[in-house]
Protein backbone atom coordinates (compact mmCIF):
# COMPACT_ATOMS: atom_id res chain seq x y z
CA UNK A 1 0.00 0.00 0.00
CA UNK A 2 2.57 2.52 0.63
CA UNK A 3 4.17 1.67 -2.77
CA UNK A 4 1.07 2.59 -4.29
CA UNK A 5 0.47 5.68 -2.47
CA UNK A 6 4.11 6.86 -3.66
CA UNK A 7 2.86 6.26 -6.90
CA UNK A 8 -0.03 8.86 -6.54
CA UNK A 9 2.10 11.55 -4.97
CA UNK A 10 4.33 10.85 -8.18
CA UNK A 11 1.73 11.18 -10.75
CA UNK A 12 3.05 13.68 -13.47
CA UNK A 13 1.43 15.51 -16.37
CA UNK A 14 2.68 12.56 -18.33
CA UNK A 15 0.17 10.52 -16.14
CA UNK A 16 -2.13 12.73 -16.42
CA UNK A 17 -1.86 12.39 -20.96
CA UNK A 18 -1.57 8.50 -20.39
CA UNK A 19 -5.12 8.11 -18.61
CA UNK A 20 -6.78 10.91 -20.92
CA UNK A 21 -5.35 8.57 -23.82
CA UNK A 22 -6.84 5.58 -22.65
CA UNK A 23 -10.17 7.13 -21.40
CA UNK A 24 -10.01 8.77 -25.32
CA UNK A 25 -9.45 5.49 -26.79
CA UNK A 26 -11.92 3.00 -24.71
CA UNK A 27 -14.46 5.95 -25.94
CA UNK A 28 -14.04 5.20 -29.27
CA UNK A 29 -13.75 1.52 -28.71
CA UNK A 30 -17.32 2.02 -26.95
CA UNK A 31 -18.35 3.83 -29.50
CA UNK A 32 -17.77 1.33 -32.01
CA UNK A 33 -19.48 -1.64 -30.38
CA UNK A 34 -22.40 0.23 -28.95
CA UNK A 35 -25.82 -1.43 -29.83
CA UNK A 36 -24.20 -4.58 -30.41
CA UNK A 37 -24.30 -7.83 -28.96
CA UNK A 38 -20.61 -6.80 -28.79
CA UNK A 39 -21.14 -4.47 -26.21
CA UNK A 40 -21.75 -7.02 -23.41
CA UNK A 41 -18.59 -8.78 -23.74
CA UNK A 42 -16.84 -4.63 -24.02
CA UNK A 43 -17.77 -4.45 -20.11
CA UNK A 44 -17.33 -8.04 -19.21
CA UNK A 45 -13.34 -7.43 -20.43
CA UNK A 46 -13.48 -4.04 -18.78
CA UNK A 47 -14.77 -5.60 -15.41
CA UNK A 48 -12.36 -8.60 -15.62
CA UNK A 49 -8.96 -6.44 -16.23
CA UNK A 50 -10.26 -3.73 -13.24
CA UNK A 51 -10.03 -6.82 -11.25
CA UNK A 52 -6.58 -7.92 -12.45
CA UNK A 53 -5.84 -4.58 -11.85
CA UNK A 54 -7.09 -4.59 -8.36
CA UNK A 55 -5.53 -8.06 -7.42
CA UNK A 56 -2.25 -7.09 -8.39
CA UNK A 57 -2.16 -3.72 -6.22
CA UNK A 58 -3.18 -6.12 -3.09
CA UNK A 59 -0.70 -8.85 -4.27
CA UNK A 60 -2.89 -11.80 -4.60
CA UNK A 61 -0.81 -13.88 -6.09
CA UNK A 62 -2.37 -16.95 -7.23
CA UNK A 63 -6.09 -14.50 -8.10
CA UNK A 64 -3.52 -11.87 -10.15
CA UNK A 65 -1.71 -14.84 -12.05
CA UNK A 66 -4.89 -16.44 -12.85
CA UNK A 67 -6.45 -12.96 -14.61
CA UNK A 68 -3.31 -12.23 -16.24
CA UNK A 69 -3.36 -15.57 -17.87
CA UNK A 70 -7.04 -15.08 -18.88
CA UNK A 71 -6.45 -11.95 -20.50
CA UNK A 72 -3.37 -12.39 -22.24
CA UNK A 73 -4.45 -15.47 -23.85
CA UNK A 74 -7.78 -14.36 -24.21
CA UNK A 75 -6.25 -11.30 -26.74
CA UNK A 76 -6.22 -13.77 -29.62
CA UNK A 77 -10.01 -14.53 -29.02
CA UNK A 78 -11.16 -11.19 -28.83
CA UNK A 79 -9.60 -10.57 -32.44
CA UNK A 80 -11.72 -13.25 -33.86
CA UNK A 81 -14.87 -12.06 -31.14
CA UNK A 82 -13.99 -8.26 -32.28
CA UNK A 83 -13.23 -8.97 -35.83
CA UNK A 84 -15.45 -6.74 -37.56
CA UNK A 85 -15.35 -3.78 -34.93
CA UNK A 86 -11.46 -4.01 -35.16
CA UNK A 87 -11.77 -3.49 -39.16
CA UNK A 88 -14.12 -0.56 -38.43
CA UNK A 89 -12.06 0.56 -35.98
CA UNK A 90 -9.16 0.92 -37.87
CA UNK A 91 -10.63 1.98 -41.23
CA UNK A 92 -11.83 4.79 -38.79
CA UNK A 93 -8.37 6.11 -38.14
CA UNK A 94 -7.11 5.22 -41.98
CA UNK A 95 -10.27 7.37 -43.38
CA UNK A 96 -9.32 10.19 -40.99
CA UNK A 97 -5.97 10.26 -41.97
CA UNK A 98 -6.54 10.32 -45.71
CA UNK A 99 -9.51 12.34 -45.40
CA UNK A 100 -7.01 15.27 -43.79
CA UNK A 101 -4.83 14.79 -46.68
CA UNK A 102 -7.15 14.99 -49.33
CA UNK A 103 -8.51 18.39 -47.96
CA UNK A 104 -4.95 19.68 -48.13
CA UNK A 105 -4.35 18.30 -50.89
CA UNK A 106 -7.53 19.89 -52.52
CA UNK A 107 -6.28 23.50 -51.00
CA UNK A 108 -3.08 23.37 -53.35
CA UNK A 109 -5.06 24.16 -56.59
CA UNK A 110 -1.93 23.34 -58.81
CA UNK A 111 -1.70 19.70 -58.11
CA UNK A 112 -6.11 19.86 -58.74
CA UNK A 113 -6.37 18.02 -62.61
CA UNK A 114 -8.06 19.97 -64.86
CA UNK A 115 -11.63 18.37 -66.23
CA UNK A 116 -11.98 16.27 -62.63
CA UNK A 117 -15.41 15.71 -62.53
CA UNK A 118 -16.90 16.21 -58.50
CA UNK A 119 -20.27 13.97 -57.95
CA UNK A 120 -24.22 15.34 -58.44
CA UNK A 121 -25.33 14.87 -55.76
CA UNK A 122 -28.20 17.12 -55.88
CA UNK A 123 -29.00 14.79 -59.51
CA UNK A 124 -28.52 11.66 -57.01
CA UNK A 125 -30.90 13.08 -55.07
CA UNK A 126 -33.60 14.12 -57.53
CA UNK A 127 -33.02 11.21 -58.84
CA UNK A 128 -34.04 9.40 -55.49
CA UNK A 129 -37.10 11.50 -55.18
CA UNK A 130 -38.10 10.70 -58.14
CA UNK A 131 -37.76 7.14 -57.83
CA UNK A 132 -39.36 7.00 -54.22
CA UNK A 133 -42.57 8.67 -55.34
CA UNK A 134 -43.08 5.73 -57.67
CA UNK A 135 -41.70 3.09 -55.39
CA UNK A 136 -38.98 2.09 -57.34
CA UNK A 137 -36.18 1.05 -55.70
CA UNK A 138 -32.32 1.73 -55.38
CA UNK A 139 -29.40 1.41 -53.47
CA UNK A 140 -26.55 3.93 -54.61
CA UNK A 141 -22.96 3.62 -53.48
CA UNK A 142 -20.76 6.94 -53.11
CA UNK A 143 -17.19 5.72 -53.24
CA UNK A 144 -14.66 8.34 -50.83
CA UNK A 145 -11.32 6.98 -50.48
CA UNK A 146 -11.41 3.60 -49.94
CA UNK A 147 -11.31 1.83 -53.37
CA UNK A 148 -14.47 -0.04 -53.93
CA UNK A 149 -12.94 -1.85 -56.97
CA UNK A 150 -13.16 -5.31 -55.42
CA UNK A 151 -16.71 -4.91 -55.52
CA UNK A 152 -16.86 -3.96 -59.05
CA UNK A 153 -16.37 -7.59 -59.87
CA UNK A 154 -19.66 -9.03 -58.60
CA UNK A 155 -21.33 -6.51 -61.04
CA UNK A 156 -21.20 -5.31 -64.42
CA UNK A 157 -18.80 -2.51 -65.09
CA UNK A 158 -19.72 0.53 -66.52
CA UNK A 159 -18.33 3.67 -67.20
CA UNK A 160 -21.26 5.92 -67.73
CA UNK A 161 -21.68 9.81 -66.83
CA UNK A 162 -24.46 10.49 -63.82
CA UNK A 163 -27.25 11.93 -65.28
CA UNK A 164 -31.24 12.04 -63.67
CA UNK A 165 -32.62 9.67 -66.64
CA UNK A 166 -29.79 6.98 -66.63
CA UNK A 167 -30.36 6.83 -62.77
CA UNK A 168 -33.91 5.83 -63.56
CA UNK A 169 -33.32 4.15 -66.34
CA UNK A 170 -31.03 1.37 -64.30
CA UNK A 171 -33.62 1.41 -61.66
CA UNK A 172 -36.43 0.99 -63.81
CA UNK A 173 -38.07 -2.13 -62.38
CA UNK A 174 -37.96 -4.07 -66.51
CA UNK A 175 -34.39 -3.36 -66.36
CA UNK A 176 -32.20 -5.92 -66.43
CA UNK A 177 -29.48 -3.75 -64.51
CA UNK A 178 -32.07 -2.49 -61.60
CA UNK A 179 -30.92 -5.82 -59.40
CA UNK A 180 -28.53 -4.57 -56.97
CA UNK A 181 -26.13 -1.94 -56.60
CA UNK A 182 -24.50 1.01 -57.96
CA UNK A 183 -21.47 2.29 -57.62
CA UNK A 184 -20.71 6.12 -58.21
CA UNK A 185 -17.18 7.78 -58.57
CA UNK A 186 -16.31 11.26 -59.46
CA UNK A 187 -20.09 11.57 -61.27
CA UNK A 188 -19.13 8.19 -63.01
CA UNK A 189 -21.17 5.00 -62.76
CA UNK A 190 -18.85 2.67 -62.46
CA UNK A 191 -20.81 -0.66 -62.33
CA UNK A 192 -24.11 -1.87 -62.04
CA UNK A 193 -25.86 -4.88 -60.60
CA UNK A 194 -23.03 -4.89 -57.63
CA UNK A 195 -23.45 -7.70 -54.78
CA UNK A 196 -22.64 -6.00 -51.73
CA UNK A 197 -21.77 -7.29 -48.29
CA UNK A 198 -25.20 -7.84 -46.02
CA UNK A 199 -25.13 -7.06 -42.27
CA UNK A 200 -26.88 -9.41 -40.68
CA UNK A 201 -26.86 -7.79 -36.88
CA UNK A 202 -30.66 -8.39 -35.43
CA UNK A 203 -29.86 -4.76 -34.01
CA UNK A 204 -31.10 -3.69 -37.59
CA UNK A 205 -35.17 -2.80 -37.53
CA UNK A 206 -37.24 -5.73 -39.02
CA UNK A 207 -38.89 -3.31 -41.16
CA UNK A 208 -35.83 -2.96 -43.06
CA UNK A 209 -34.50 -5.17 -45.98
CA UNK A 210 -32.10 -6.43 -47.51
CA UNK A 211 -31.33 -3.65 -49.83
CA UNK A 212 -31.02 -1.36 -46.57
CA UNK A 213 -28.74 -4.22 -44.89
CA UNK A 214 -26.90 -4.00 -47.70
CA UNK A 215 -26.29 -0.42 -47.17
CA UNK A 216 -25.16 -1.07 -43.79
CA UNK A 217 -22.63 -3.48 -44.45
CA UNK A 218 -20.91 -1.80 -47.20
CA UNK A 219 -20.96 1.54 -45.01
CA UNK A 220 -19.29 -0.78 -42.48
CA UNK A 221 -16.32 -2.22 -44.09
CA UNK A 222 -15.68 0.95 -46.41
CA UNK A 223 -16.28 4.66 -45.62
CA UNK A 224 -18.40 4.94 -48.49
CA UNK A 225 -21.38 6.78 -48.46
CA UNK A 226 -25.18 4.18 -49.45
CA UNK A 227 -28.20 5.49 -50.42
CA UNK A 228 -31.15 3.38 -50.12
CA UNK A 229 -34.75 4.01 -51.69
CA UNK A 230 -37.63 1.83 -49.74
CA UNK A 231 -39.68 -0.42 -52.34
CA UNK A 232 -42.38 -0.82 -50.14
CA UNK A 233 -42.72 2.86 -48.70
CA UNK A 234 -40.55 4.79 -50.89
CA UNK A 235 -38.66 6.49 -48.11
CA UNK A 236 -35.36 7.71 -48.91
CA UNK A 237 -32.45 6.72 -46.31
CA UNK A 238 -29.12 7.64 -45.93
CA UNK A 239 -26.11 5.52 -44.19
CA UNK A 240 -22.40 6.31 -43.34
CA UNK A 241 -20.13 4.22 -41.00
CA UNK A 242 -22.67 1.65 -40.64
CA UNK A 243 -25.07 3.84 -38.86
CA UNK A 244 -28.20 6.07 -40.10
CA UNK A 245 -26.88 9.20 -41.70
CA UNK A 246 -30.13 11.81 -40.12
CA UNK A 247 -31.67 14.28 -41.62
CA UNK A 248 -34.18 16.51 -41.95
CA UNK A 249 -34.91 16.80 -45.74
CA UNK A 250 -33.19 16.51 -48.36
CA UNK A 251 -31.85 19.88 -48.53
CA UNK A 252 -30.24 18.94 -45.64
CA UNK A 253 -29.12 15.51 -46.77
CA UNK A 254 -27.54 16.88 -49.69
CA UNK A 255 -25.44 18.99 -47.85
CA UNK A 256 -24.64 16.66 -45.28
CA UNK A 257 -23.21 13.81 -48.34
CA UNK A 258 -21.42 17.22 -50.17
CA UNK A 259 -19.39 18.25 -46.86
CA UNK A 260 -18.27 14.55 -46.67
CA UNK A 261 -17.05 14.14 -50.68
CA UNK A 262 -15.23 17.22 -50.33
Amino acid sequence: MKELFDNILNFSWIDVADVLLVALLLYYVYKLVRGTVAINIFIGIVIVYVIWKITEALQMQLLSNILGGFISVGMFALIVVFQQELRKFLLMIGSTNIGSRRKFLNQLKFLKTEGLSTTDIDTIIAACNKMGSSKTGALIVLERNNNLDFLVDTGDKMNIKVTQPIIESIFFKNSPLHDGAIIIENNIVKATRVILPVNNEKTIPQRFGLRHRAAVGITERTDAIAIAVSEETGQLSCFKGGEFLPFKDTTELIELIKKDLD
